[in-house]
């Protein structure tokens, strides 16, 4: 088991801006020795999951296969991308669902019509739950003590001038949005980037995943995104988990 928690650490590595790295460098990114850093990329790459060439390594796609797994066995992921190409073709603006793994969102499915952040978003992108509309639904959704250990260990960075970093201000909006349903965060992540979140919930009534719509503010205010966007948002998570339901019923 420490081998394979090893060599998923090793996977994990490589990211935005990481395409090739050296054992070291893996090393040094993981906390591992270089001679386990080596012997991991090593297996990654007799198992087909990497290359080596002149000592850099890369990831193959068949890596992809490890995260295909987990989107063909959630329903969720299947379900929503039908509605979220349908939200996005009524706004012309790029909408996702996230699920939330420890402090960060995870994007399990998307519809983008324009690139409105500095960096590419896609399924499988990580975000801080802290400063964007979808975390902010996910934690508030969950217990006083879950939502009390996050605000107790997440790393508050300062990303943009609006960024709330002081925990006891975000412990009172999380407190707000788990009051009102929704999250609209504005330009806390990125400097012209506001969103809308709400809650995607099982028929049991347990949220297992946030829908959002991403705009540049140039487009939309904060007003506007109430009125406007967070009625359709609702209209869609409701039909997602309408539809979870009915996949749940069939299964059964």
């Amino acid at each position: 088991m420490l081998s394979f928690a090893r060599g998923l650490s090793a996977i994990r590595a490589f990211g935005e801006g990481k395409s090739e790295l050296t054992a070291a460098e893996v090393a040094k990114l993981t906390g591992l020795s270089r001679a386990s850093a080596r012997r991991c990329l090593h297996t990654l790459t007799v198992l087909g999951y990497a290359t080596n060439a002149d000592g850099r390594y890369e990831l193959t796609p068949g890596i992809l296969t490890l995260g295909q797994a987990y989107l063909n066995s959630t329903n969720v992921a299947r379900i929503a991308q039908p509605v979220l190409e349908r939200v996005s073709d009524a706004l012309n603006e790029s909408a996702s669902v996230a699920v939330l793994d420890n402090d960060e969102i995870v994007y399990v499915a998307r519809a983008a019509t324009r690139r409105i952040l500095s960096i590419n978003l896609s399924v499988g992108s990580r975000l801080p739950a802290a400063c964007t509309s979808m975390g902010r639904v996910l934690v508030a959704a969950l217990d006083a003590g879950a939502r009390t250990r996050f605000l107790k260990r997440v790393k508050l960075r300062q990303y943009t001038e609006r960024t709330i970093t002081d925990r006891q201000e975000l412990a009172a909006e999380l407190e707000t949005v788990a009051r009102q349903g929704f999250a609209i965060v504005d330009q806390e992540l990125e400097p012209g980037l506001r969103s809308c979140a709400v809650p995607i919930v099982r028929p049991d009534g347990v949220v297992i995943a946030a829908l959002n719509v991403g705009v540049h503010a140039s487009r939309a205010d904060v007003a506007s995104l109430g009125r406007d966007v967070l009625p359709i948002l609702r209209r869609a998570a409701g039909d997602i988990s309408a539809a979870l339901g009915t996949a749940q019923r069939v299964r059964s």
